[in-house]
């Protein structure tokens, strides 16, 4: 049986003979912005925890950096969690350069239950922008996110790998809060506009019937690369595509535009209830193709791996859901 069918048929088993608890525990829950797919999938996964007395007190509009402070301190109870930013704290790598061993020390207190999809990165032009291409985007200027965020590399490898293109020798890259970025590319401050978004989500729905854009996407013999695959990984990325369609005022929208998505996780202390844990997990397993049926910014999700991008030990209770359900854990990724 695929590993998608065993956790749906697990999941589903579960969750049907589990009783809802008497007394609803309540965990503290940092997300991002409500309204991406990242902030999304908490709010809505706390609909179907409480049906088994696990109420997640689901705050949003979240810096995910801060948030994961909080998280390995013991001052939060539950996440979302991008793999690099833990990846830097336990490196003591900028933005946690100051923590220093502390930093190492902390991230050692968190645990991962399963991975979801973050953003998936659209390049975004003017149609009449003359850039068809990445490579046309050399001389350009290219939004890059937040000064110092975990974006910025991954958005300069974007540009290197599907257009050759070098930051500061062949393109100017701008760094600006996420806020402003639409406004700012709208306003004429820079030629590229990388935004981390929901695929369809409405604001870029909303900028498509504005003014005609042009998405650029990766060459899918790039694509299949080894080169694009060792970015990926290194990146903790998956390969995304936007579908042919998506956008009423995009140009090229005959065509699939091949890109990358964020994998986040969420993340838990070590110390978190391993029950409560386990009811998380399966609560997830058990409605995702509910959750997907009732809000098309989850469609895209594909829970062909549950681990995907997971780069903190499995909290017991999450190991505990997987096992039942059939699912091999892989061994870097117990405790």
């Amino acid at each position: 049986m695929k590993p998608t069918t065993l956790l749906k048929a697990a999941a589903f088993a579960a969750f049907a003979l589990g009783a809802t608890a008497a007394g609803a525990q309540t965990y503290s829950f940092d997300a991002p912005a409500a309204g991406s797919l990242a902030g999304v999938i908490p709010q809505t996964l706390a609909q179907y925890t409480a049906k088994d007395g696990v109420t997640l007190q689901v705050v949003t509009d979240q810096t995910l950096a801060r948030s994961l402070i909080n998280l390995a301190a013991g001052k939060l109870d539950m996440a979302v969690v991008v793999p690099t930013g833990l990846e830097s704290l336990r490196n003591a790598a900028e933005p946690y350069k100051d923590l220093g061993d502390n930093g190492k020390a902390m991230a050692a207190n968190v645990r991962s239950l399963f991975g979801i999809p973050g953003g998936t990165y659209h390049a975004i032009v003017w149609a009449d922008s003359g850039i068809d291409t990445w490579a046309d985007a050399k001389g350009k200027r290219v939004f890059i996110g937040p000064a110092g965020g975990a974006a910025n590399d991954i958005f300069i490898g974007l540009a290197q790998i599907a257009g050759g293109i070098e930051v500061d020798k062949d393109f100017e890259p701008v760094r600006a809060p996420w806020a402003a970025s639409s406004q700012s590319f709208q306003d004429g401050q820079f030629d590229v506009l990388i935004a981390s978004a929901a695929i369809g989500q409405k604001s870029l729905m909303e900028l498509s019937l504005q003014r005609p854009i042009r998405l650029l996407g990766v060459d899918p013999a790039i694509a299949d690369s080894d080169g694009y695959r060792a970015y990926l990984k290194n990146l903790s990325l998956m390969k995304a595509v936007i579908p042919a369609g998506t956008y009423p005022g995009q140009v090229n929208s005959d065509q699939d535009v091949i890109t990358a998505q964020t994998v986040l996780m969420i993340g838990v202390t070590k110390d978190f209830s391993e029950e409560d844990a386990y009811k998380i997990t399966r609560a997830y397993w058990a409605n995702l193709d509910d959750m997907k049926a009732g809000n098309a910014l989850l469609k895209p999700i594909d829970a062909s791996d549950p681990f995907a991008g997971l780069n903190a030990p499995l909290h017991p209770g999450a190991i505990r859901y997987y096992e039942e359900a059939g699912i091999a854990v892989p061994a870097d990724l117990k405790p």
